[in-house]
């Protein structure tokens, strides 16, 4: 779903209902939340996972209005980003499927950069609450064009992330087998979600 021709980035930034409408075709599987408050104005689409269900990891789109929390990509708000991310940072569910050498994330970086033929390429942290981001200022497009241009940006970014393998990956398998082995106490080789991702 495409945003109104003639609207302002003020108003697609109060009114994010587009946004989910947009993504959700990308983004099978992963179930969509209001993103309202702090410096974020958008939809986190997400999994639950892990024991007990307490671990998320999916995908935000729409707008970073601070950057508090934000500082590892250095932005200059208002921004539009669209980032992957797997919480709580610190568990591990997240060392595994971020942090790890040779993990999913890392691996889907790497690959997605060869994917990128121009900027604003995805950066990787291994340790942000955005994991692997693409984001613009929304003052480098054109006065009266810039919701125009925001749409465009996220189509372009969730289309790049399908083609990645990242979003199968996390809808289904990788973190079916990451749950299940967890739930069993066992630590999974390394080569599992990196050579995973090569065979995309």
């Amino acid at each position: 779903m495409k945003i109104a021709e003639g609207r302002s980035i003020e108003n697609e930034i109060r009114a994010v209902g587009w946004i989910r409408d947009l993504a959700r075709p990308y983004l099978k599987g992963f179930e969509p939340a209001l993103e309202a408050s702090g410096p974020l104005r958008g939809y986190r689409f997400f999994r639950a996972l892990g024991r007990g269900k307490k671990a998320r990891a999916g995908f935000f789109a729409g707008f970073l209005l601070a950057g508090r929390g934000y500082e590892s990509f250095e932005p200059a708000p208002p921004e539009c980003v669209l980032f992957a991310f797997v919480d709580p940072p610190r568990s591990s569910l997240h060392e595994q499927l971020v942090a790890r050498p040779g993990s999913l994330f890392r691996s889907t970086h790497e690959y997605i950069s060869w994917l990128t033929h121009h900027p604003p390429r995805f950066q990787f942290s291994a340790s942000a609450p955005a994991a692997l981001v693409r984001h613009l200022p929304v003052s480098c497009w054109p006065e009266g064009r810039r919701a125009h241009y925001a749409n465009n940006f996220l189509i372009e970014g969730l289309a790049w992330l399908v083609r990645s393998g990242l979003v199968r990956r996390l809808a289904a398998d990788a973190l079916e087998t990451e749950a299940g082995m967890a739930r069993a106490g066992k630590r999974p080789a390394t080569k599992t979600v990196g050579s995973a991702l090569r065979r995309c």
